[in-house]
């Protein structure tokens, strides 16, 4: 869930550094990283994990951009001035400051004293709803979890909530419905839905009067939910919600653009999701810090990896320069659960240990780590996490897109293939 953008395979092509790449776009380094967060620009690792590096010919594409935006001349996708300049009222992240905020509201201090259900009507409407409760209608429920029972045993948690999502919307003849307040119950009833149609993990599932957490929870691990471990997973739900425009958010405004409805645009940011980069990234932290409690230190563990040339799972993240503000909350409140403890030194014993390499922080990645190894849940749980929490931030960027010109999402290639016209290729006729 680092919520930024790989590389993009430019071949034995010379890369700059992060200095020569924001002095070419006339930027500060934490700008250029925010484009890489917002799929503008692609980055690799520096040779030794220290920095990153850009392709020089991606840079300039974008500066030419920036200047014809400049200019008032037309840019394609957007009615502000170019591709990837997107308006938005949702989050604002601060690289300086290592903050986000939802609607002007610092998203950490929404997620300490408000539940994930009232974080995410906050994010949707502007208005806290105390006490809200979302509940899953009776007919897309029952063909959401038919769906997902239809799978494989060995099928984990995303498998079930990507097919669960198709279905519940099928179940709803009014998904084409984009009005705003449509748009709004069916999140209400889809976020339930996904959770819902989880099978229990151990014994009965929660019934559908519990908070979203109380619900997830008992889908993800067999474990009796003690109240401190709730609250560490409900105020992860919360601060998941939304990240400004990853990967995956982005997807689902593309979706939107083209007037797909919210059933299909939530489709859209869970088929993101699916990658090591960015929904997968906390599973690899979890193994991570099995293999750490298995082999009684992180020394061994992160020297493994650094050895493979991979970066270490669950630190830094190209937003901030300190620590993670997510993870912040969620390590603080994960040292209150007895459970976590294990766990909780196995994860600062590698971040002090890799320290010795470069200077990383913990990112949410290592912090839903914890918790789904403190709960022995699998190691997929931390994307189901994020799954769930995000929706709510999906909807609140399709509402924003459905209000925008329809099909702007839509950028310029960069043709760099042969030339035209060539001559037919020889082969068989008709």
């Amino acid at each position: 869930m680092t919520d930024g953008t790989a590389g993009d395979g430019d071949g034995e092509r010379e890369r700059i550094s992060t200095r020569e790449a924001a002095d070419r776009l006339g930027v500060k380094p934490e700008t250029l990283y925010a484009y890489v967060s917002r799929g503008l620009l692609g980055s690799r690792r520096a040779a030794g994990g220290r920095g990153s590096t850009f392709d020089p010919l991606e840079v300039a594409a974008l500066a030419a951009r920036g200047r014809a935006a400049t200019a008032g001349a037309p840019a394609s996708g957007d009615t502000e001035g170019g591709w990837g300049r997107i308006r938005t009222g949702i989050t604002l992240i601060d690289p300086a400051a290592d903050s986000y905020a939802f609607r002007g509201v610092d998203a950490v201090a929404l997620a300490e004293a408000y539940a994930y259900e009232e974080v995410a009507e906050w994010l949707w409407t502007g208005e806290l709803v105390p006490g809200v409760h979302f509940t899953a209608p009776p007919a897309p429920l029952a063909a959401a979890r038919a769906a997902a029972g239809a799978l494989p045993a060995g099928s984990g948690p995303m498998d079930r909530m990507r097919v669960a999502v198709i279905a519940a919307g099928g179940a709803d003849p009014l998904r084409f419905d984009l009005a705003r307040d449509a748009v709004l119950g069916s999140a209400r009833g889809l976020i339930p839905t996904l959770v819902d149609a989880l099978p229990p993990a151990g014994g009965e599932a929660v019934d559908s009067a519990a908070p979203i957490a109380r619900r997830l929870w008992s889908r993800l691990t067999a474990r009796d939910a003690d109240p401190a471990s709730l609250r560490v997973l409900d105020a992860a739900l919360a601060l998941l919600i939304d990240h400004d425009l990853a990967a995956s958010t982005l997807a689902v405004r593309v979706a939107a653009s083209a007037r797909a409805h919210p059933y299909a645009a939530v489709s859209a940011g869970l088929g993101a999701l699916d990658g090591p980069l960015h929904g997968q990234a906390s599973a690899l932290a979890h193994r991570m810090l099995r293999d750490v409690l298995d082999q009684g230190g992180a020394g061994p563990v992160v020297a493994a990896h650094l050895r493979a040339g991979q970066r270490v799972p669950g630190l830094g993240h190209r937003l901030y320069r300190g620590e993670d503000p997510r993870a912040r909350l969620l390590l603080a409140r994960l040292a209150e659960v007895p459970a976590a403890a294990d766990a909780l030194a196995a994860a600062r014993d590698t971040v002090a240990t890799a320290a010795r390499h470069t200077p990383l922080h913990a990112n949410v990645d290592l912090a839903l780590a914890v918790l789904s190894v403190a709960s022995d849940m699998p190691a997929e749980a931390g994307e189901a996490i994020f799954a769930v929490g995000r929706t709510a931030g999906w909807v609140a960027h399709a509402l924003e897109e459905y209000g925008e010109r329809a099909l702007r999402m839509r950028p310029t290639g960069i043709y760099v293939g042969p030339a035209a016209p060539r001559p037919l290729p020889p082969g068989g006729g008709r």
